[in-house]
């Protein structure tokens, strides 16, 4: 059995290594306004700031940007016959959420992540 498999909750995995999705407005970090960084569920690498983190309406975590263009990785997703961008953890290729191009400016990105493929570190721990 894989790390992952032993470490995360059934529905983590799903979202994370089966690119499930969780419920719109259903997700921890929806309406959440912390400050500190978000990071990958599976392997804790930096993925997000709170400061890039919007209301977008959707009903998941948005971020206008990446901590680090380097922590995560842009595939190409034709699945369920539409054309978008998947997001994945570059450390260990969880499925993250997807990004579009309808997000504020100055990136004009809308990074749209699923709360269960991420956890939360407080800016002052």
């Amino acid at each position: 059995m894989n790390t992952q498999k032993q470490t995360l909750t059934p529905e983590q995995y799903n979202v994370c290594f089966m690119k499930g999705t969780e419920p719109p407005f259903s997700g921890k970090y929806y309406d959440f306004h912390e400050d500190g960084m978000y990071i990958c569920v599976s392997c804790g690498k930096p993925l997000f700031s709170s400061e890039t983190k919007f209301d977008s309406g959707t009903g998941w975590p948005s971020f206008s940007d990446v901590l680090e263009k380097g922590n995560v990785k842009l595939v190409e997703d034709t699945s369920l016959g539409m054309h978008r961008t998947e997001v994945q953890c570059k450390n260990c290729g969880a499925h993250l959420g997807h990004m579009f191009d309808d997000g504020p400016a100055p990136t004009g990105r809308r990074y749209c992540i699923n709360s269960l493929a991420l956890d939360f570190k407080n800016k002052t721990s």
